[in-house]
């Protein structure tokens, strides 16, 4: 007789099905984030798992029970202002991955040394670490001047003409010269980027959502 209500799952129980190289996850897999918080009574076995973790530079893939459903997730250790932080991240199920759906390139595209030589000349002179605090959320700002502007009765700001978008029709040339133009206006030095007037969160509440 087939079931008439959906399983719940209600255990707060973590289970480690394998330990995988963090290199080996694709970053299409990953869903959300949340920051595990440890138990007064497992303080040691939270240090030590994050401790192995990371000098392992391994992954845990575990199942654990997320309102009421079976969720498949990555256990990882991050480092929070020297403070060695376990993240867990749920995961898509392989069936709630799409494949491109959209017709790609048939023909073999030719592409001369030349082109592909400037192209890597222009990743070598771009070249940096990834650092997301000398990126700045734009959106965030105008949204808050625009909520400013309300409160006061003031005239809201307009938004700036978007940029347009690369014509399927032009050549590599073009494109190559776009590139070449971005890099004489891209700061000498890495650390010459912009840095984003932010203030770091101090504190978070029992959610531990990260995103």
């Amino acid at each position: 007789m087939p079931p008439t209500t959906l399983p719940e799952e209600r255990s707060r129980e973590i289970e480690v099905l394998e330990f995988v190289p963090a290199a080996e996850l694709d970053p299409l897999l990953y869903d959300r984030s949340y920051f595990l918080e440890p138990d007064v009574r497992s303080t040691k076995s939270y240090v030590l798992l994050a401790k192995t973790l990371a000098d392992t530079d391994r992954v845990a893939i575990v199942h654990f029970a997320l309102r009421n459903k079976t969720r498949l997730a990555a256990l990882r250790v991050k480092d929070f202002s020297k403070r060695d932080v376990m993240v867990i991240h749920t995961l898509l199920w392989p069936d709630e991955i799409r494949d491109p759906d959209f017709p790609l390139p048939d023909k073999k595209v030719d592409v001369k040394p030349a082109e592909l030589k400037m192209a890597g000349q222009v990743v070598d002179s771009m070249a940096d670490d990834f650092n997301p605090d000398r990126d700045h959320d734009d959106y965030q700002d105008q949204l808050r001047e625009l909520v400013e502007a309300k409160l006061e009765g003031g005239e809201a700001f307009t938004s700036e003409e978007q940029p347009k978008e690369l014509d399927e029709t032009e050549d590599v040339s073009d494109l190559l010269a776009k590139l070449e133009a971005s890099v004489k206006h891209a700061p000498a030095t890495a650390g010459q980027r912009r840095s984003p007037d932010s203030t770091p969160i101090k504190n978070w509440g029992k959610a531990h959502e990260s995103s």
